[in-house]
């Protein structure tokens, strides 16, 4: 069984910052690529960022030089430092990671339950 688990979400003011947290645990013998993603009310899910085990980062247009983010290793947790928040990054933010279970030969996509983020005056 794996689980993750993410955190941080919460209300902010335009132009203020967050740091979301993800962290993955069970049975799990490694981990490739995490990323984050949103998904805004009445729109599509949509890739946020992306960062691999090894290899350069990924981010959507709309939060180059805003967004980082991050890893501690190349397990776990994963981190989204967001700042310059903008009103239309209002979205419920999901953690996804790439994850191969002890005993398993092939890695499965496993998502966490999500985190409002609101950005509102």
């Amino acid at each position: 069984q794996v689980q993750l688990v993410e955190s941080g979400g919460g209300l902010v003011q335009p132009g203020g910052s967050l740091r979301l947290s993800c962290a993955a645990s069970g049975s799990i013998f490694s981990i490739n690529a995490m990323g984050w993603y949103r998904q805004a009310l009445g729109k599509e899910r949509e890739l946020v960022a992306l960062i691999p085990s090894a290899g350069s980062t990924k981010y959507a247009d709309s939060v180059k030089g805003r967004f980082t983010i991050s890893r501690d290793n190349a397990k776990n947790p994963v981190y989204l430092q967001m700042n310059s928040l903008k009103p239309e990054d209002t979205a419920v933010y999901y953690c996804k990671a790439d994850i191969r279970r002890y005993g398993y030969g092939r890695s499965l996509e496993f998502w966490g339950q999500g985190t409002l983020v609101t950005v509102s005056s």
